[in-house]
């Protein structure tokens, strides 16, 4: 950590990060009451979903009319049906859920805060923030806040802040902490257009597949629902109330889109952050060429880069070509990711080659 003697630029920058650590942190907690509330009002509903399925089977009874699984079915679908149209709407027509709207208003004060630690530290230090762990992480978590409060205009996915924001306190808080570096001058081969764009690139993209990741965990959970769903529904006839109230999970998921749905947006992600990793490597082979006389050279920065290449590019072509949907979809894109922090991290710590710039001793 820095001195605490007269307060600079720097001072204040970690002052302001701080603060955005505290507010995000904040944030979690509202947006997981939120996931509380809908579960507890998912479990109403579900009380009331078994009441009418037991009514439907005595009418059933009486009228060999449709059968209770058919009538679980169909509630599944409608509540799907319901969920996705909710993804979908309009910022002006969102469900008002207060401790959402409070979780996003405190992850918008953070972000800002959290802007404004990024920015002091690039202006004391005299350069773009983002030349050692602990400004890439810095910049990489702005972005990936900032594309998370991006999309809610297109998409409402205020379900996913609990996730997003518990991320960045755990990323930002161990970075504050443990890759905390004073500034120093850049190394030569840093000196170059090719930082700018290379690096932010690079973050933007890692920022897309946090995004995919989250959903694609929700993706997972909401699948193993379903399928509790499915199979209660394939119980007898008589026993159908008992299906009909059977344990299926978190009842916030109740509320969640489809896992299909999710799958598909998860997708979107990928493929977007895909495109723009794909210029982080030819752009850092370019760069490489420029700084060390050659475009590549089995630097273990550069492989592990190639490999989480190869991962997301293995997840698009997998999912369109050969039909991997559902977990083995799921499962690719949260490897993808996993090997996306374990590059920045233990590469990065552990790992000499020529792209040792983490700043730390």
């Amino acid at each position: 950590m820095p001195d605490a003697s007269p307060l600079t630029l720097d001072s204040a920058s970690v002052l302001l990060v701080w603060t955005a650590i505290a507010i995000y942190a904040l944030a979690f907690i509202a947006y997981a009451v939120d996931l509380a509330r809908r579960g507890a009002v998912a479990v109403e509903a579900k009380d009331a979903a078994a009441q009418t399925v037991r009514n439907r089977e005595l009418v059933a009874a009486g009228a060999g009319g449709a059968s209770p699984r058919t009538g679980i079915i169909e509630q599944m679908r409608a509540q799907e049906t319901a969920s996705e149209r909710a993804l979908n709407a309009p910022v002006g027509s969102r469900a008002r859920l207060v401790w959402a709207r409070i979780g996003t208003s405190l992850t918008v004060l953070g972000f800002l805060f959290h802007l404004g630690g990024d920015v002091t530290r690039g202006i004391a230090a005299g350069r773009v923030p983002w030349s050692n762990m602990y400004e890439f992480a810095l910049t990489g978590t702005l972005l990936i806040v900032a594309v998370y409060l991006g999309v809610l205009f297109r998409y409402d996915l205020r379900f996913l802040g609990t996730f997003i924001t518990g991320l960045v306190v755990v990323l930002l808080g161990g970075t504050a902490i443990w890759f905390y570096t004073d500034i120093v001058p850049l190394m030569d081969p840093l000196k170059s257009v090719w930082l700018v764009i290379h690096v932010f690139v690079a973050s933007l993209a890692t920022a897309l597949f946090a995004l995919a990741f989250g959903l694609s965990v929700l993706q997972l959970m909401q699948a193993r629902r379903e399928a509790r769903i499915s199979a209660a529904a394939r119980i007898q006839d008589a026993d159908a109330p008992a299906a009909s109230t059977a344990k299926t999970g978190p009842g916030f998921l109740r509320t969640l889109p489809s896992a299909e749905a999710l799958e598909s947006l998860a997708y979107r992600f990928a493929i977007l952050g895909f495109i723009f990793w794909t210029f982080t490597l030819i752009a850092g082979s370019i760069w490489a060429n420029d700084a060390w006389g050659r475009y590549w050279g089995f630097d273990t920065k550069e492989v592990w880069t190639f490999v989480i290449w190869v991962l997301y590019a293995g997840y698009i072509h997998a999912r369109a070509t050969r039909g991997w949907r559902g977990s083995r979809s799921a499962w690719l894109s949260i490897i993808g990711f996993t090997a996306v922090i374990f590059n920045f991290t233990i590469v990065n710590m552990f790992f000499k080659g020529l792209h040792a710039y983490s700043g730390l001793s």
